[in-house]
């Protein structure tokens, strides 16, 4: 076993999910208690979503959004599917939410030191973008958008006129990319406990799905092997010391659609109290 050890080149790597993201909620509002940042984070889907919270700063706000909220404005529901072709109203979540209900700190996210890296699918080429912008609105909830929109359940999202999808259909855990780009040791918050593997078998998706989109197709029909091949890297890199990882200890009882509060109330609070063993050590004097 490896040890690890924080210096100044140490990314934040961000599990998506859906609502189990709450638990990476909990982690980021303490180490915004704690003021503690990194120079590069990268964030997918639900990990997208709560990593732009912290990097303006806002503690609570993600826990306010998915947790808070999520009774009154009712924003999934398989009736969104039928009336905007969308699980998820899109509209509330990516324009009333962050101009009006729960405004988001445009100008502290701006100006922020903190790199952040949003990773979408591109679904011409089946592979993932990591794109980051630091000034544009407009673009930014593009960015964010496209990379919550789920497969089959929400429609296809345009970044830059190029159509995109979630980024946990080719890269859910983005350690390797963080790697790429220069960030050989990281702190990586997961939305499942140690030793969870999908136990889905791909199936190939048929050609009528996505007709013009071959390629989506393609990274569609392997992304269960490819989130355990993720997985097994991660458990490979702690293994060495080159990563720390913050992770439920208990079965996650949060699906991804989750609308039971109680429930993500609990792992909210677990993700905080994890976050709290693992760093107060590291960060905390």
């Amino acid at each position: 076993m490896g040890e690890f050890r924080f210096g100044n080149q140490v990314g934040l790597v961000l599990e998506g999910g859906g609502m189990r993201g709450v638990f990476t909620s909990g982690v980021l509002d303490y180490l915004m208690d704690n003021k503690v940042q990194f120079p590069y984070v990268i964030g997918v889907s639900a990990g997208a979503c709560n990593g732009l919270s912290y990097i303006s700063n806002q503690r609570g706000r993600a826990r306010t959004s998915n947790i808070e909220l999520l009774e009154e404005y009712d924003y999934i529901s398989i009736k969104h599917l039928f009336s905007k072709r969308n699980i998820l109203d899109s509209d509330l979540l990516f324009y009333e939410f962050p101009e009006h209900i729960v405004p988001f700190d445009y100008d502290t996210y701006f100006s922020s030191p903190m790199r952040f890296v949003m990773v979408t699918t591109n679904c011409l080429t089946g592979e993932a973008n990591y794109l980051e912008d630091k000034k544009s609105k407009e673009r930014v909830i593009d960015i964010v958008k496209a990379s919550s929109s789920l497969p089959f359940v929400s429609p296809i999202t345009y970044v830059d006129e190029v159509p995109m999808l979630d980024g946990g259909i080719v890269d859910s855990i983005p350690l390797a990319h963080a790697i790429q780009e220069g960030y050989t040791k990281n702190l990586v918050v997961l939305t499942r406990p140690k030793g969870y593997r999908k136990e889905t078998k791909d199936i190939k998706v048929p050609s009528f799905i996505y007709r013009k989109y071959p390629k989506l197709r393609e990274a569609l029909s392997s992304r269960c092997a490819a989130y355990n091949a993720q997985l097994d890297l991660v458990d490979e890199y702690e293994e060495k010391g080159l990563i720390m990882t913050i992770r439920p200890q208990q079965p996650v009882e949060v699906d991804r659609l989750e609308k039971d509060v109680k429930k993500l109330e609990t792992l909210y609070e677990e993700g905080y109290k994890c976050a709290s063993k693992v760093l107060k050590r590291e960060f905390v004097h």
